[in-house]
């Protein structure tokens, strides 16, 4: 189409039947007192979505609307416009047709932004409308900063070599700190973690070079390689914010800190280790902002979330949530936490660290260097009155006896433990010592999971499954292995490739029934996991996973790296 011609919001939305007169007069006078885009105020004040306001645009001006969630974009063509100016102007490439760019804009009749894309990108465009949620998010995936990351690392390295008489300066200890190079990359790469998900942010020097690698949705990905001169100068300042001894070098350290970046608050823990090329650091990501998740949002099949529910709203008893590092047992814990924390309930988090901050929770840190250790804390929390102790982790004998006694002296316990399953953590406990009776008479249910990748809902697709996958999948389905659909992602620009977009657990629980109880007084442990893997047949993990791949959400290729876990 030719270049736009303005048009008014209200008036078009009044024509097409979507809007009132009334909600018209309301929004304008809405707008007049915030200052917010007239589209935006229609969109919150429920008048109109995003979307209708969008197809109407389209309409009238005769352009096609495009669906950025469903759009398979070419990241070579979107980049041919800056991100700043795809941000100003809400505008991205999508496509080419005959020397003619296809260019998406959220506002089609901005003529302003239409005139500037143009000249950026020096050839004729055709308007195309999209919704501005989209087009940001789309913004954040696809414009990534891997290129100023190695640009900041070169200038750091150059200024490292010129040896600055100014050390302090360089590292940003003087004032003008946000200026100074290692600030400069910190911050982007801080930065670049969050728009990606990130969980971890690995620092690792090597004989050469320095490796920054991301851990997204529980695999590493290389973002950026530097010269291995910045390792000293990134080490030095992260040691320096988290409160480090910058002089020890010889011993592993830990620490915290937290960074504010545009509109997030992250809590950062760091943990240093001395190599054999310098200290290596992994950053732990704990975002603030996103707010802690509720139970209900946490998607555990109904079966499983109504017995947790019923276990942690006990006055009294012990509930653990199992797995290994990383499989979100802190998420569980505390969206449980978050649903029991009422004014009425006095609750005591015993942790090290704290990961997450809680309003009315009486949250302490351990710290084993001045003998403040789970024992000590655990037994003083007890004299505080509380009615719910959450405890960080069931670490030894001593913690499980004192978590146990309390569960059973009127208070409920909310801990976790690693091991594998459901099925071995009430043996796991009587392994380190603790007394039987105190596992049947305290223990209510424990919930194992895992966290599996959820396929990109942009390019899930049906395919045929190879024969191992398929042999795997008859151990659960038997003879119906061949009566479903199975989906993966092929890969594509909303997934960095990769096929899959965030992940979500895979759950299965052990509730400690009477024949459990008194099987488990008697301290017969073969008898037990025979009565216990009877009672939770068709309960498992692994078949959770499998349900889901049935769904559709995950592919058979995650659900056995889940199986291959549990069978380690």
């Amino acid at each position: 189409m030719a270049r736009p011609e303005k048009i008014r919001l209200g008036d078009l939305l009044i024509n097409q039947g979507l809007l009132t007169a009334e909600q018209l007069k309301l929004a304008l006078a809405e707008q007049a007192r915030s200052g917010r885009k007239l589209g935006r105020v229609f969109v919150e004040s429920g008048y109109v979505t995003e979307e209708s306001i969008a197809k109407a645009l389209a309409r009238q001006l005769q352009a096609p609307f495009i669906d950025l969630k469903t759009f398979d974009v070419k990241p070579q063509l979107i980049k041919l416009l800056p991100e700043s100016q795809a941000r100003r102007y809400r505008a991205i490439v999508l496509d080419m047709d005959n020397e003619m760019l296809i260019v998406g804009f959220a506002d089609p009749t901005d003529l302003t932004a239409y005139d500037e894309v143009a000249r950026i990108v020096r050839r004729e465009i055709f308007v195309a409308v999209v919704m501005e949620s989209q087009l940001l998010s789309l913004i954040d995936r696809v414009y990534t900063r891997t290129e100023e990351i190695t640009g900041l690392a070169k200038e750091l390295t150059e200024d490292m070599s010129d040896v600055p008489s100014d050390f302090g300066n360089l590292l940003g200890l003087t004032t003008g700190a946000e200026d100074a190079p290692v600030v400069k990359l910190l911050n982007t790469v801080f930065e670049e973690a969050i728009k990606l998900r990130a969980s971890d942010i690995h620092i690792e020097p090597q004989e050469k070079s320095l490796i920054i690698r991301f851990r997204i949705d529980g695999v590493l990905r290389i973002q950026t390689e530097a010269d291995s001169k910045v390792s000293t100068a990134l080490v030095l300042r992260l040691k320096l914010i988290s409160g480090l001894d910058i002089s020890e070098k010889r011993l592993p350290q830990d620490g915290r800190f937290n960074i504010k970046l545009r509109n997030f608050e992250v809590d950062v823990r760091i943990s240093s280790m001395p190599t054999q090329y310098g200290e290596s650091v992994v950053m732990r990501l704990l975002n603030q902002s996103s707010g802690i998740l509720g139970l209900d949002k946490m998607k555990m099949p109904p079966k499983v979330l109504e017995r947790l529910r019923h276990a942690i709203h006990r006055p009294s008893g012990m509930v653990l949530v199992t797995g290994p590092t990383g499989s979100g047992k802190t998420t569980t814990l505390y969206a449980a936490l978050s649903e029991l924390n009422t004014p009425e309930r006095k609750v005591i988090t015993v942790e090290d660290p704290v990961e997450y901050r809680l309003p009315g929770i009486n949250q302490v840190q351990v710290h084993e260097k001045i003998d403040l250790t789970f024992e000590k804390v655990l037994r003083s929390a007890l004299r505080q009155d509380p009615d719910i102790i959450l405890v960080g982790e069931m670490r030894d004998q001593i913690t499980a006896e004192i978590g146990l006694r309390a569960s059973m002296t009127g208070h409920m316990v909310l801990s976790t433990l690693h091991t594998n399953d459901a099925l071995s953590t009430p043996i796991r406990l009587l392994d380190m010592g603790v007394p039987p009776y105190m596992v049947a008479l305290s223990l209510q249910l424990v919930l194992a999971q895992r966290l599996v990748r959820v396929n990109c809902e942009n390019c899930n697709e049906p395919y045929e499954l190879p024969p191992h996958e398929h042999e795997w999948l008859r151990y659960e389905l038997g003879d119906q292995v061949d009566a479903h659909v199975y989906k993966k992602g092929r890969g594509c620009s909303h997934c960095n490739n990769t096929g899959y977009t965030g992940r979500r657990g895979v759950y299965e629980y052990l509730e400690m029934t009477n024949t459990l109880v008194e099987v488990t007084n008697h301290g017969d442990p073969r008898e037990f996991m025979k009565i216990a893997r009877e009672q939770m047949a068709g309960n498992t993990l692994r078949r959770d996973a499998v349900n889901l791949v049935l769904a559709g959400g995950t592919s058979v290729d995650e659900a056995m790296r889940i199986s291959s876990q549990l069978e380690e």
